[in-house]
């Protein structure tokens, strides 16, 4: 059985130094960064909806963008 919580194999597994969690700490993005960089690089790898994942990175990103507007 896979990891789903600590570690999980769609956002790269524990060795892997380019996990989703890892680079937006290292990076230091935030919130709304954060999670384009999470959904950017679990599209395809949760499920089978990429578009859904990059969807969600779109949102967010559009959001990010609007507050820096503001």
């Amino acid at each position: 059985m896979t990891e789903k919580v600590d570690h999980p194999d769609h956002y790269g597994g524990k060795e892997n130094v380019y996990e989703a969690i890892k680079v937006i700490e290292a990076w230091d993005l935030g919130f709304h960064l954060g999670n384009v960089v999470k959904y950017i690089s679990r599209a395809g790898k949760k499920t089978k909806n990429t578009t859904e994942d990059l969807k969600k990175a779109k949102w967010y990103l559009e959001r990010y963008l609007l507050s820096e507007e503001e």
